[in-house]
């Protein structure tokens, strides 16, 4: 399968690639912009093969989307490609707005003009796959679980954003006919995880003896997805989901914050000892302006109709996200001294 991939240098973008190539043997062409959360480290294991092509370009320049598809002619595309963090999005807003809206909506239009000059039986195949986020349905309260069809309440200009996006997938098939699915996932984590996040912020802070930051009371609820996990739902979902149709992937593993981070803690300690136990260097800082309060997934879609379920457990994915950054500094210290050392990010003024 030919499937071009946006996003493909980012987090959950160069996992979905890697195993795109190395895994399910398909020709990809990655379309990324380099912004600063993309890393070409990210892809390195498979950027050599002959199934894997490269291609510099910002997915809300149409005409350039346009020439990427008449040369690559994709029987199918991945689009993850977005601006994530919800603390840049609270100071930064413009950056969200183009490239999650804007973006989406130059990818769909040349999706949609290279899908309707496909023969019958190539767009009966063809498949549009948007890559979303839980947030979009805003917070829960201490009972319940997010499902394709909780209506959405997005309070971040991250998750309006990505709100946006979803809605304009949505009207594309509803209104063009163009086979698009969406996916909606829970916070993910693992290995190549840029360290403005909390799990890889709190493992390096933690390495280097600065201060742990939690926000509010550290109660705030996250279900956690192991990133390779979630890959496997995605490229899942492009198989054998069906167009017009929504998939939840989570985790199953609700965890506040402040619980992760002990847990951060705890395994460093075991991996790594230091002098003082690693839990003394955390500081409960003010909190995320509208910060959710809890986000949980119902992901029995996914396991009914796609066959899909997390394969690794909060403690296992945990142990091999922590042990890839100690094994790993070759990758994240040039990100930590000259991209983004950890500082606080999103406080409004006042």
């Amino acid at each position: 399968m030919r499937v071009l991939i946006t996003g493909g240098c980012g987090f959950i973008g160069s996992a979905v690639v890697r195993r795109a190539v190395s895994e399910l043997d398909w020709t990809v062409l990655n379309v990324d912009a380099m912004t600063y959360a993309a890393n070409a480290a990210n892809v390195a294991d498979v950027a050599g093969s002959d199934r894997y092509t490269f291609l510099k370009a910002d997915i809300a320049d149409l005409p350039a989307m346009r020439a990427a598809f008449a040369h690559f002619r994709p029987e199918a595309v991945i689009h993850l490609a977005a601006e994530s963090h919800v603390d840049r999005s609270i100071t930064g807003s413009a950056d969200f707005v183009r490239t999650n809206v804007v973006g989406t909506h130059a990818m769909l239009e040349a999706a949609r003009e290279h899908w309707n000059g496909l023969d019958a039986a190539a767009q009966g195949t063809f498949r549009f796959v948007h890559v979303s986020t839980d947030e979009v349905y805003g917070s829960l309260g201490p009972e319940g679980l997010f499902t394709e069809t909780t209506a959405y309440d997005p309070r971040s200009p991250y998750s309006a954003t990505k709100a946006a996006s979803d809605h304009l997938v949505s009207a594309w098939h509803e209104t063009y006919g163009l086979p698009t699915l969406i996916t909606n996932c829970s916070n993910n984590y693992g290995p190549f995880h840029f360290p403005e996040k909390l799990i890889p912020l709190v493992i390096l802070n933690a390495l280097e003896g600065k201060d742990l930051p939690v926000y509010g009371d550290g109660q705030n609820i996250r279900d956690w997805l192991f990133v390779e996990d979630h890959a496997r739902g995605i490229t899942t979902a492009l198989t054998a989901g069906k167009p017009g149709q929504k998939y939840n992937f989570g985790g199953l593993a609700e965890r506040t914050n402040l619980q992760v981070v002990h847990a951060i803690c705890d395994t460093l300690d075991r991996l790594r000892p230091a002098a003082a136990p690693r839990r003394d260097q955390i500081r409960f800082v003010k909190d995320r302006p509208g910060h959710d309060r809890r986000y949980a997934i119902d992901c029995s879609k996914a396991q009914r109709e796609l066959g899909w379920e997390p394969s690794v457990s909060f403690e296992q994915g945990l142990e091999r996200t922590v042990a890839w950054y100690l094994e790993n500094e070759v990758w994240w210290r040039p990100l930590r001294d000259g991209v983004y050392s950890g500082e606080r990010l999103g406080l409004t003024a006042g």
